[in-house]
């Protein structure tokens, strides 16, 4: 309980600091919508050009746009500021957060609460609504539970692709370029449908790392549409078990990060 309060009050402190700026606070608040808003936008200029992309029409890609964007924008709240950690680590930061009683990875990610980006968040789960709404899905018990649980689990994969791109800055300080590759370049990704990209490319992003369990293939499940490239129709109700094993992943990747860690410049 006490390492609970702890928190509590990191998480009031900050919330207070990004407060008392109002003007500033307000700016960045309506800012932040900006990536999920040019998300969509995209979208839609590319269906100005064509009836179909990759095979589907526009309010399906809307599907994909709004599934991919819900759980990006909510793992990006809750986790997205383990990203600096490259800062803490260059800086010796991460020493005073190590010598406290609590664990760090909630510290460092209770250290700048973003509550800027919350009406990111209510934006991305708006669009996916909006989404959910205008496709003729058929509503069936297993496509109720998956579309409460197709945002969290992508929320969950982006989750741990940011703490796994983060953590190479245990060993390599200037890492933020090839971490923001897997993080915002995996949100540009899973934001179309996959059969728009070539062989190779798909097979390495969407299957091999499982970026194809974000929202294409949740997508395909709540639509009943099948799988153009052969998956069976379950594929869509795997994501859960992707998620699991991506946390599986970032968790060993950060114990490993932690324990390598010998103080600033290590």
């Amino acid at each position: 309980m006490g390492e609970l309060r702890a928190y509590a009050a990191l998480a009031s402190a900050q919330i207070r600091s990004a407060a008392t700026y109002r003007s500033s606070f307000l700016v960045e608040l309506f800012g932040n919508m900006g990536a999920t808003v040019f998300d969509v936008l995209t979208v839609l200029v590319l269906f100005r050009a064509t009836p179909a992309v990759g095979g589907f029409s526009l309010w399906e890609a809307i599907l994909i746009v709004g599934l991919s964007s819900a759980g990006f924008a909510l793992a990006d709240f809750a986790v997205g500021n383990v990203d600096r950690l490259k800062t803490f680590v260059r800086a010796g930061t991460m020493d005073s957060v190590l010598v406290r009683p609590l664990r760090a990875l909630p510290q460092l990610l209770l250290m700048d609460l973003p509550v800027r980006k919350v009406l990111r968040v209510a934006l991305g789960f708006t669009v996916l609504g909006v989404a959910l709404a205008a496709n003729d899905i058929d509503w069936t018990p297993p496509r109720v539970l998956l579309v409460v649980l197709a945002p969290v689990t992508a929320a969950v994969f982006f989750g741990s692709i940011f703490v796994i791109s983060a953590s190479l800055a245990f060993w390599w300080v200037d890492s933020g370029e090839i971490g923001s590759a897997f993080t915002y370049g995996g949100r540009d990704f899973t934001s179309y449908p996959i059969t728009v990209y070539g062989p190779w490319f798909r097979n390495l992003f969407a299957y091999t790392l499982g970026f194809a369990f974000v929202a294409y293939q949740p997508a395909l499940a709540l639509l009943g549409r099948p799988d153009p490239l052969g998956l069976p129709a379950w594929a869509g109700f795997l994501s859960p078990l992707v998620a699991l094993g991506a946390v599986v992943v970032a968790a060993a990747v950060w114990r490993a990060g932690i324990r390598h860690y010998r103080s600033t410049g290590s």
